[in-house]
């Protein structure tokens, strides 16, 4: 039986260690999440932007929106227990609303539309009190969205991706970005989304039953931790895969075969 409090979406990104004595367990990383057209992984954004902040009294949030603007993200969390308002009035929640940058200029460079909104990220980042650097998260919603702003340039995307991966792991901070796998028509991955996986520290894949659609499981997650202790010198995978169900005011996690 799980500890009150936790659930195995929790225990398997690590936020089941003593807070208050370990620092924040996503410093340093980046967590990508890939979800399909029939089944959504963003709650798993919802998530750990939950614990961001509850986690942590000092922390803050960069969020980079392309697929929906802030009232969605208010309602979602409002139903979490928590208020980004009151967060973004705090000064620990910037949101960068993104969504304009799906249109970019006719005759503008693709790659200048990527570097503003990277120079953008860096400016919430110098805007932030400084006892609010020491845990910052910057999320992506939607890295399909990220290619569409760059015209299709998936080389653009990448190299963004890896200007935030530096960034957040030089600082220690948490990057966090939304992708989906099945986007691609022909079947095959490119090379580009290998190269975002291989960079991921936390890869969190959520996909519909493999026995199709049932009214108490609504999908199946599969947590892969590369779990590095940097002073051993000895890396580690870890994988966890249960279910899930998506309630009003929270999200169920559970073992296949422990729900009749």
């Amino acid at each position: 039986m799980e500890h009150q409090g936790l659930n195995l979406m929790d225990q398997a990104l690590g936020f089941h260690s003593n807070v208050t004595q370990q620092p924040w367990p996503l410093c340093g990383r980046f967590v990508l999440v890939e979800d399909c057209v029939d089944t959504s992984g963003a709650f798993v954004l919802h998530h750990i932007l939950k614990h961001s902040f509850t986690s942590r009294p000092s922390s803050a949030v960069i969020f980079l929106a392309f697929a929906h603007p802030i009232n969605h993200y208010d309602r979602v969390l409002r139903k979490l227990g928590c208020n980004l308002s009151s967060q973004r009035d705090n000064g620990r929640f910037f949101f960068l609303d993104m969504l304009m940058l799906q249109c970019p200029v006719e005759g503008k460079p693709k790659h200048d539309g990527l570097a503003t909104v990277f120079e953008k990220i860096e400016r919430a980042i110098s805007e932030l009190h400084p006892e609010n650097k020491k845990f910052v998260t910057v999320v992506i919603d939607d890295i399909s969205c990220l290619e569409v702003a760059a015209n299709g340039s998936s080389n653009d995307v990448l190299d963004f991706l890896h200007y935030c991966y530096t960034l957040t792991s030089e600082n220690g901070y948490a990057l966090v970005a939304l992708n989906h796998q099945d986007i691609y028509s022909d079947g095959e991955r490119p090379a580009f989304m290998l190269e975002i996986e291989y960079l991921a520290d936390i890869l969190v894949k959520v996909d519909p039953l493999a026995t199709g659609l049932a009214k108490d499981v609504h999908g199946q997650v599969m947590v892969l931790n590369k779990e590095t202790q940097k002073q051993q010198g000895i890396s580690s995978i870890k994988v966890q895969n249960f279910h899930f169900k998506i309630k009003e005011n929270n999200i169920e996690y559970f073992y296949a075969g422990t729900r009749t």
